[in-house]
């Protein structure tokens, strides 16, 4: 069994929307021969709480408005560190840059194919390293600053 077009779908739509939000290494992955619950997962971090519920936020409303999804369930709203969106068809995390490397769903989801994203949403790759490299350098800067 392969993900649905409708979950494609939403999945395609939510990568966009979190791309354009500046979210870090999208990727999605078609989890339905192994879950029964759902056909796919979509994975996105963001290095800050507030962008991580920015980020959501703009799924949400974008999967709303253009295919008329609705989320049955909102999970982790109040830290704003995982932030999970349940559609059924598909599950949607949001995940602060810490939450993403210490859970690493990746690792568990890694022998599911991955699904086709939009070019936006690829070019996300490696953007949670690349913010963490010039965060550490800021860090440098701003300690050796200190002496």
């Amino acid at each position: 069994m392969t993900a649905t077009d409708r979950s494609i779908e939403l999945i395609q739509a939510a990568a966009q929307a979190a791309a354009d939000k500046l979210a870090h290494d999208i990727i999605a992955y078609d989890v339905s021969d192994v879950l029964s619950i759902t056909d796919a997962f979509l994975l996105a971090s963001a290095p800050n709480d507030r962008q991580v519920k920015s980020i959501v936020d703009e799924i949400e409303e974008r999967l709303s408005k253009e295919l008329g999804a609705k989320p049955v369930r909102r999970e982790g709203d109040r830290d704003a560190r995982w932030i999970l969106l349940d559609y059924v068809d598909i599950v949607v995390h949001v995940q602060h840059s810490e939450e993403r490397v210490f859970y690493a769903l990746e690792r568990l989801w890694k022998d599911c194919p991955e699904l086709d994203l939009p070019a936006d949403a690829k070019e996300t790759r490696g953007k949670s390293a690349e913010h963490a490299k010039l965060q550490a350098e800021e860090d440098a800067s701003e300690f050796g600053e200190v002496r």
